[in-house]
């Protein structure tokens, strides 16, 4: 009789531990959908946030000109003229207010540069390419002590005539 006892208790422990296992599989796959879930949602979150922000704007770009002015040019055959008309790409107000200020110096800067130049030189692109250049360096000496940091990015022509 004790044997027939112990028989049916094995049956409700076997399917006790079913049960248990069967739960332990259904929280393992359950917990790993969750976490499957989580990490395709934070990983698809990142480019989306980046592609919705609209791009910076570029800045405005602040332009100095120099009014037109015309040169006489160094020529083996008589008299040949530069009628010239520029503009600066500056980076701040700051450098704008200070060159705008400073206008005499600087054309009387340009004009004793240009002056030098010949007419054979720049009437090809290399020519204005280096003269652009020498432009540029115009700046790098001061115009007044103490002067500020100017920042000037490019020399745009605007006019350029050889006759």
């Amino acid at each position: 009789m004790a044997d027939a006892m112990a028989a049916p208790q094995a049956a409700p422990r076997k399917k006790r531990t079913l049960i248990l296992i069967g739960l332990l599989v259904l929280l393992l796959a359950i917990a790993s959908s969750v976490a499957v879930y989580f990490f395709l949602d934070a990983r698809d979150s990142s480019p989306v946030a980046a592609e919705d922000a609209p791009p910076p704007e570029p800045p405005v770009p602040i332009f100095v000109t120099v009014s037109p002015f015309t040169v006489n040019l160094q020529s083996d055959y008589g008299d040949r003229l530069l009628y010239v008309g520029l503009s600066l790409r500056v980076g701040d107000d700051k450098t704008s207010d200070f060159l705008a200020q400073h206008m005499p110096e600087i054309r009387s800067r340009l004009l004793m540069l240009l002056s030098g130049k010949s007419a054979e030189e720049l009437i090809k692109p290399a020519g204005k390419i280096e003269l652009k250049k020498e432009i540029m360096g115009l700046f790098d000496t001061p115009i007044t002590t103490p002067q500020p940091t100017l920042a000037i990015d490019d020399v745009l022509f605007s006019d350029f005539i050889v006759q």
